[in-house]
């Protein structure tokens, strides 16, 4: 039971696409440090720019905010550029400030915790709804695809009740792809730590999709 509900998270979530470019995303830090190389910057935001934006949105429940975050987070690479260590994967480092800079957002941003219950229900329905209409594009079947929302809306009301803890690693192992390691670096946890908390969530899934049945 626990591999269907994995796999019912992984098929809702945002799939990665492969990245067929010759640089690294390393190759591209150390090039934009060494050389001043603007365009190796541009690059590494290019291809962040909908995945990381996705994590914050989802992280914070706020578009505006994420946006926010996702230019103060590529700041911030621009800033520590110099202390960026070569020996680390890039993805897992820029999440972690990017993680960081949601966290202090949250903190500084008062209307984030104003925000009504309707009002913030209502956005993260809106948030899923697109996944469904990216979903439902690749789909040839409408009754698949029938089917297929309402699977995603059942994983999506699932996933809005796990804490934020749970939620924050189901967002980069699933919908970010990462690799529990990556995962355990980006939040600063044990890797353990990474791996026992996707077991309470797929848990918890496990309970509330079955009474959902």
């Amino acid at each position: 039971m626990n591999a269907l509900i994995e796999q019912k998270v992984y098929d809702y979530s945002c799939q990665v696409d492969p990245n067929d470019d010759v640089l690294t995303d390393e190759e591209l830090l150390m090039a934009y440090r060494s050389e001043d190389d603007r365009s190796a910057f541009e690059e590494l935001v290019k291809r962040y720019e909908g995945r990381l934006y996705n994590y914050l949105r989802h992280y914070l429940g706020d578009a505006d905010m994420a946006d926010d975050v996702f230019q103060a987070t590529f700041f911030q690479v621009h800033q520590k550029r110099d202390l960026y260590d070569e020996d680390r994967a890039f993805r897992p480092w820029l999440y972690r400030i990017a993680t960081n800079q949601a966290i202090d957002a949250k903190r500084r941003n008062k209307r984030f915790s104003a925000i009504s219950l309707d009002d913030q229900t209502q956005h993260n329905e809106s948030q899923w709804n697109l996944y469904g209409a990216q979903l439902a594009s690749d789909e040839t079947d409408p009754g698949d695809s029938a089917a297929d929302s309402e699977r995603g809306t059942q994983v999506r009301e699932a996933v809005e009740q796990l804490p934020e803890a749970l939620r924050q690693v189901l967002y980069l192992v699933y919908f970010q792809g990462m690799k529990y390691r990556e995962a355990a670096e980006t939040l600063g946890i044990p890797f353990g730590t990474i791996k026992s908390r996707l077991n309470i969530a797929i848990k918890k899934l496990q309970y509330v999709l079955a009474k959902a049945v």
